[in-house]
């Protein structure tokens, strides 16, 4: 038997302020994306900005449907449309923000489970990491410099 440690490095700032200025203003797009989310069942609406190495932002938000497989997440949302508008652009930077209509969000909320294997596999097909930041409405802010810290043990083309 072999023991395998994996480990994860996130960093924390303690709010938006604290941010490198390119982060707070894609960060400040996500937040107008999270607006314009559809998310009549949830009451949680999530807004997602991409920075591509062009210079070129694409933002997206969660959009539910009451078929509820059929909705899709702001990541995702963003993600895809820049997969099918740029295809040979890579992602440099991801900022993320989840509110809800119910609570206060206060503590960054991470990307889904679907959403960090969609992230994962843009990472591969760049062959280059993506910053992520992720807040909720307010609070903190987690950033993490590649999906590999968020889904260490990632799938993908290899094992197919």
């Amino acid at each position: 038997m072999k023991e395998i440690k994996i480990e994860s490095t996130l960093y924390i700032y303690q709010n938006l302020d604290e941010l490198p200025k390119e982060a707070i203003e894609l960060m400040q797009q996500a937040f107008e994306a999270r607006e314009n989310a559809y998310a009549p069942y949830s009451s949680f609406s999530v807004g997602a900005a991409l920075l591509l190495d062009s210079g070129e932002v694409i933002t997206g938000n969660n959009q539910e449907n009451a078929s509820y497989p059929s909705g899709l997440c702001a990541e995702r949302t963003a993600i895809y449309y820049a997969g099918a508008q740029y295809p040979k652009a890579k992602i440099i930077r991801m900022a993320i923000t989840a509110g809800s209509k119910k609570t206060q969000t206060t503590k960054p909320i991470p990307p889904c489970g679907a959403c960090r294997q969609a992230i994962a596999e843009y990472e591969i097909k760049q062959n280059a990491p993506i910053e992520i930041y992720f807040m909720g409405e307010t609070g903190k802010v987690a950033k993490s410099n590649s999906l590999a810290n968020l889904l260490p043990l990632v799938f993908d083309k290899s094992v197919l």
